[in-house]
């Protein structure tokens, strides 16, 4: 799991295809640690952007461990668990929601509620309610994770990060923008020191940066921030990548607000083709940037 947890998921890739295809030769399709396997493979696809592959993946693993371990084993809740998250980032968030709610409740009950696992399916609830602008709901959770796993896990714990980062970004979209900076400032100094520059979280924290420095006007910071984050994103991540796509699409609005309006407006079509054709027609961040594209296009013939 290092390469995975490096963010190095091309290579974790081909590791885990050659283990998963070893496995169900000399295991069977249904053993534990195939099953593992193909769960792991199907996690390094989402983090890949290849949604659709996690998606077919996840349903199989979820069903055999429900068939072979039981419903509430924990293996089981995980890859429920795992299923309901490549639901959020299809944009499917009442199915993600649905399921999050009844694995969170069976974790805590059957793992207690401080267990890693329990505070990771409140964490990913709370983004469910983030993405659905539910954002009280969603700040209730991620205090009591972040407080939580500061004192379990410990202040430098990479899911410590990640409940610091998700709770800031809940303060940005509630205009609490000093709050939210320095937070954000904070994951991601730590995020450079314990994963390094380039780590898919680190860069995430720096693009949530970049976005309150947005909201406060800062565009100059905020430029700075986005194109070093896009750029590494499609040198790291490839320029297709659902991530590297968010960077464009944030990019084009602080160019908007900075005056750079041919910029903007070229930036914000290409994220707007790229969305279609990786995300599909239907998916909130694709319809979302379609809409920003013709209302820029209405104001320039205005």
């Amino acid at each position: 799991m290092c390469l995975y947890q490096e963010g190095r998921w091309n290579e974790a890739e081909r590791a885990f295809v050659q283990v998963m295809e070893t496995r169900k030769r000399v295991l069977g399709p249904e053993h534990p640690d195939t099953l593992t396997s193909m769960a792991n493979l199907a996690s390094t696809y989402r983090n890949k952007g290849r949604w659709d592959e996690a998606e077919e993946l996840e349903v199989q693993v979820m069903e055999t461990r429900k068939r072979v371990l039981g419903p509430e084993h924990p293996d089981t809740l995980t890859s429920m668990a795992n299923l309901a998250s490549t639901y959020r980032n299809k944009g499917r968030w009442d199915e993600a929601e649905e399921l999050e709610v009844q694995v969170m409740e069976t974790t805590k009950r059957v793992l207690g509620p401080e267990h890693p696992s329990t505070l990771t399916r409140m964490a990913n609830l709370a983004s469910t309610f983030w993405n659905k602008g539910r954002w009280d709901e969603a700040e209730e959770l991620e205090v009591q994770v972040m407080e939580t796993r500061k004192r379990v896990l410990g202040l430098e714990h990479p899911d410590t990060l990640t409940s610091m980062a998700n709770l800031a970004s809940t303060y940005r979209n509630k205009g609490r923008w000093d709050e939210a900076e320095e937070l954000k400032v904070q994951a991601m100094e730590t995020r450079k020191r314990v994963l390094g520059p380039e780590h898919p979280d680190t860069l995430t924290s720096m693009a949530n940066l970049a976005s309150t420095y947005r909201n406060k006007g800062w565009w100059d910071e905020a430029e700075e921030l986005e194109v070093q984050v896009m750029e590494t994103r499609k040198r790291v991540l490839g320029p297709e990548h659902p991530s590297t796509l968010t960077s464009m699409n944030n990019l084009s609005f602080t160019w908007k607000a900075m005056g750079k309006q041919a910029e903007a407006l070229k930036l914000i079509d290409q994220c707007v083709q790229l969305r279609k054709r990786v995300l599909g027609v239907n998916h909130p961040y694709f319809l979302s940037s379609s809409a920003t594209l013709g209302a820029w296009r209405l104001e320039g013939k205005g």
